[in-house]
Formats: C-alpha cells, sequence, structure tokens
C-alpha cells in the first residue's frame, strides 16, 4: 500500500481466508513513533489487525502529524492537511488489508489523542470506537469542521489527573462533549501526569476485549435473527 505515513501493520498469525478482522489505528503523541503505541496494544495481535501511524514530520526524537504554535493551537493548516492523509490513509488501509467496515477503532496519546477524537467527528459511522489518551478537541474542529453523528461510537476517554499540558477541566470538558453524542462513554481518570501507565495500558486492552466479545454476541444475534 503506497501512503503518505510511514506505518507497521500486524496481522493475525493465524488469519482466517475471506475473513474481515476488526481493526485498531494507532496515533503517537508529538515527538514519539508508531511503536510506543503499538506496544501498547501487542496483547491483542490475535484478535485484531494492528496499524501504527508515523507521523510525516520530525520533532525532536521522534515524530508529529503537525507542529504546534504552542500548546493548544496548531498550525493549522498542517492539522487540516494531517486530518485529511489521515482520512484517507485509513480509507486506504481498509480497502487494502480485511478490514471489517463495521469494527474500525482509533487509539491516540496526546496528539494522537486530539487527533483520533477529530476523526471520529468527521468520519462517523465508519469508526466504531475511540480510545483519546490525554488530549482535547479544537474548538474549530467543533466549529467549523462538516462533523457527522457519532451516536453509535463507543468511547474510552483516559485522563491523567495531574496532566501540566491538559489538565482535568480538559477531561471533563472532552467528556461532556462526547457524552452528549456518543452512544456510550467510560471516562478514567489515572494518577499520572502526561504519560500512559500500565494500569492505563491494562484498562485500554481490557476494553478492547470486551468490545470484541459484545460485537461478536452482536453479530450472532444477527444472524439468528435473520435466519428465523
Amino acid at each position: 500500500m503506497n501512503s503518505t505515513y510511514k506505518y507497521e501493520v500486524q496481522l493475525p498469525e493465524k488469519m482466517e481466508n475471506g475473513k474481515k478482522y476488526p481493526v485498531i489505528f494507532a496515533l503517537h503523541g508529538i515527538g514519539y513513533e508508531e511503536q510506543s503505541m503499538l506496544n501498547l496494544i501487542d496483547e491483542l495481535k490475535e484478535d485484531y489487525i494492528l496499524i501504527g501511524i508515523q507521523g510525516n514530520l520530525t520533532y525532536e526524537n521522534g515524530y508529529a502529524y503537525y507542529y504546534l504554535k504552542n500548546y493548544g493551537k496548531p498550525e493549522r493548516e498542517l492539522f487540516d492537511s494531517s486530518m485529511e492523509k489521515l482520512k484517507n490513509f485509513i480509507e486506504e488501509a481498509s480497502n487494502h488489508y480485511p478490514i471489517d467496515p463495521d469494527r474500525k477503532y482509533l487509539i491516540g496519546f496526546s496528539q494522537g489523542a486530539i487527533l483520533s477524537m477529530s476523526l471520529a467527528l468527521i468520519l462517523g459511522d465508519s469508526i466504531k470506537g475511540v480510545i483519546p489518551m490525554n488530549g482535547y478537541i479544537p474548538q474549530f474542529v467543533k466549529e467549523e469542521y462538516t462533523l457527522k453523528s457519532i451516536a453509535h461510537l463507543s468511547v474510552f476517554l483516559c485522563q491523567g489527573a495531574t496532566d501540566p499540558i491538559f489538565p482535568l477541566n480538559i477531561g471533563q470538558e472532552n467528556y461532556d462533549y462526547l457524552f452528549e453524542k456518543a452512544r456510550s462513554v467510560k471516562y478514567t481518570i489515572y494518577p499520572t501526569a502526561h504519560e500512559v501507565s500500565d494500569n492505563n495500558k491494562q484498562d485500554v486492552v481490557a476494553w478492547l476485549r470486551q468490545e470484541l466479545e459484545t460485537n461478536t454476541q452482536n453479530m450472532g444475534l444477527n444472524q439468528f435473527v435473520s435466519k428465523d
């Protein structure tokens, strides 16, 4: 697959021909790289297709999807460009790999959380769930972008209690906004700063496993109903 972004894909070892798999698109924070996110969800590699997307811009010892004027104020042209490129990447990957179109998930930390929430809002029902960790939704996304309904969306919102970059009031704003619009929102505050703890990682894996179980049960129920 040709792409603007360098990426790493992990496919289940025992893939079945003709079967479609749920996918997790992972977006890292500024100054990090795709492996930092894949490490959080590697326990799920036999159940999900995992795709870590590396930012196309260099930043310190890592990468970024866009640059900032200062925290909370992205370089608008770069942000808009990254949103369009990531939207296209998700579409291309969905056509290239055996991905279930009804089970696409986004996970992101910091800059990746900002993008994952923003992408969920513009992609609508093509995204099943999102896990934003320590980020926010830019006001211009809420006010100027064309947003779609997320009434179907499952959200696991994560926040650090002592995050000096995105403090608790930001996490609460995220929760209030998403709670009004999404199907379900789980909001957990961790005793951390701007980082992902081991407990946060364990909860993320557990939440995604529960999503897998729930979706499998629903698929079985739908098959039973259709047969009847």
